[in-house]
């Protein structure tokens, strides 16, 4: 009898540990079938092309297909909820961008810090006031000094309202003591379809980064007029700083990172960043980014954390300042 409970135990003990060595084993062989890549924001933006690159190295790295899917509304929100209500099995992952940090400050839970797994950051890029190549000023200040005289008439995009391309033209213009209602707000899913509006000069004023611009301006229908930074970018030497042309500080840098449904499992995690940290050492990802005008800014999982939850603390005061947050 004790030899059969002792032989009954002793095949509990090995099925155990069969079952996690096998459960460890189908972890390490991640992936083992397609990943789908969600991208909160519309096709043919910043948001999109960055995601697609990095998704075509994972495809090339990793051996599986990686989709990117589209699923856009809501300022980001939709598709960062998507991100972070899939399951945590590293088969749904996602590019998030600045505006997790803000959700929860508008009283939308379900897409803050804390619902991800982040991976990685990849680029980081200063957001650029731009308008029309025809348009009347050629400086930010006689931009400024417009909306200033003509209150209601110059009107922006880049965003859903309350999105950072949002708080970051309402915030230089409270920076500035002027109300952000005097440059009313049309709400967009993206900077895509806004630098569409601005070409069709549907709006006067586009707030997102001069690489999503380019190709406007480029095309000689658009022009960029400065960055909302406190430094001037290597990719863009030319354009001043809304810091040094006001004397303000106003620096709201938007980020792009790989991250997963909070829970993710550790081996999917460190690989992801392993593998996020050695494409943008890749020359041909560096050379498309730079093509595009893209900055390539890596933080690992620790460094990214970090950035994200100081630009919470940041940006959550300066939605307060302009009456975007909810207060208790």
């Amino acid at each position: 009898m004790k030899l059969r409970k002792l032989a009954g135990i002793t095949a509990s003990l090995v099925l155990a540990l069969s079952g996690g060595l096998s459960s460890s084993i189908v972890m390490a062989d991640w992936p083992e079938r397609p990943v789908t890549i969600i991208v909160p924001w519309s096709a043919g933006g910043g948001t999109d092309a960055t995601a697609r690159a990095v998704a075509q190295q994972l495809e090339e790295r990793l051996g599986q297909p990686f989709n990117v899917v589209n699923r856009t509304g809501g300022g980001g929100l939709v598709g960062h909820i998507t991100i972070a209500n899939a399951a945590p099995d590293g088969y749904t992952l996602g590019v998030i961008t600045i505006e997790t940090t803000m959700y929860d400050a508008q009283g939308i839970p379900g897409a803050t810090p804390e619902n991800f797994t982040l991976i990685g950051r990849f680029n980081a890029d200063a957001i650029g006031v731009n308008v029309r190549a025809d348009a009347p000023y050629d400086t930010v200040e006689e931009l400024v000094e417009a909306v200033k005289a003509n209150p209601g008439s110059i009107k922006a995009s880049g965003a859903n309202r309350g999105g950072l391309s949002h708080l970051a033209w309402a915030g230089l213009l409270n920076s500035l003591d002027i109300d952000p209602e005097a440059s009313p707000w049309v709400a967009s899913d993206g900077s895509a379809p806004a630098m569409q509006q601005l070409a069709a000069d549907a709006i006067q004023v586009v707030s997102t980064s001069p690489s999503e611009a380019r190709s406007l301006v480029e095309a000689g229908e658009a022009k960029s007029l400065a960055l909302l930074s406190n430094e001037r970018s290597a990719a863009y030497p030319d354009l001043p700083t809304t810091t040094e042309t006001f004397d303000i500080n106003w620096s709201p840098l938007p980020f792009r990172g790989m991250a997963g449904p909070a829970g993710l499992p550790e081996e999917v995690s460190a690989k992801l960043e392993s593998e996020l940290k050695a494409i943008t050492e890749d020359a041909k990802f560096i050379e498309f980014m730079q093509s595009r005008g893209f900055s390539i800014a890596y933080q690992d999982s620790a460094g990214f954390t970090e950035t994200v939850m100081n630009s919470r603390d940041g940006l959550v005061s300066a939605m307060q300042s302009v009456g975007l947050a909810k207060t208790n």
